[in-house]
């Protein structure tokens, strides 16, 4: 049913921060299988994030992603949404984990393994070895937050900030794509002074600031 599913346009959307802890509380708390299932349906896009960055020249990604699939589910299952860890984070590691166990499974059936063994090739061609994928387990699952985060701040800024707040945070950060300009710049720019510029910033950072710490 799910593990045949490896289309981007297949993928529900992810699910906001809210909707995702609400979920997993009916799951944990009353057995709520429509809520586990939402769980996994949601968070897809993880899996094929990882198996289209790092596996995107293998021969078997319709394998990986029923895999890492797996991962998904068992991620889900085992996830305690108390401990204060991201869910993506948590998911992106037991993904990873599990087309690594498959990997090795693979590797198994022609003999001995050693983790300097080639089990794949990125997409450049050169040679994916078994260390190549232990270490780089925590950069995904670092990308993966620091991309979830940034779209939250983005969220923040959209939802928080007016006028001029925003357009200085915007202007500031190059959140609207481009380079990010100092005070002096952002003066000049709007017309109005650096140290106005620099009071309004600091308000403007405060209140995304307490926006993440709630």
């Amino acid at each position: 049913m799910i593990l045949g599913i490896s289309t981007p346009q297949n993928f529900p959307p992810p699910l906001s921060e809210d909707e995702e802890q609400d979920y997993f509380r009916k799951m944990k708390n009353c057995g709520d299988e429509n809520a586990r299932e939402k769980l996994i349906l949601h968070n897809l896009r993880l899996v094929a994030h990882i198996v289209r960055k790092y596996y995107a020249s293998s021969k078997c990604s319709e394998d990986l992603v029923s895999v890492g699939t797996i991962g998904l589910v068992k991620a889900v299952d085992s996830f305690n949404p108390t401990n204060g860890a991201r869910f993506a984070t948590y998911g992106a590691k037991c993904i990873q984990n599990e087309i690594l166990m498959y990997f090795r499974s693979q590797k198994k059936l022609a003999g001995e393994v050693s983790i300097n063994d080639t089990i794949d090739f990125d997409r450049e061609g050169n040679p994916l070895t078994y260390i190549d994928v232990i270490s780089s387990e925590e950069s995904i699952s670092e990308e993966v937050d620091r991309k979830l985060r940034s779209a939250q701040a983005l969220r923040y800024v959209e939802n928080l900030l007016h006028g001029r707040e925003k357009k200085i945070i915007v202007l500031r950060f190059g959140l609207s794509g481009g380079e990010p300009l100092t005070q002096r710049e952002v003066a000049a720019l709007l017309g109005i002074s650096r140290s106005y510029v620099s009071r309004i910033e600091k308000s403007a950072l405060e209140k995304l600031r307490a926006a993440f710490g709630e």
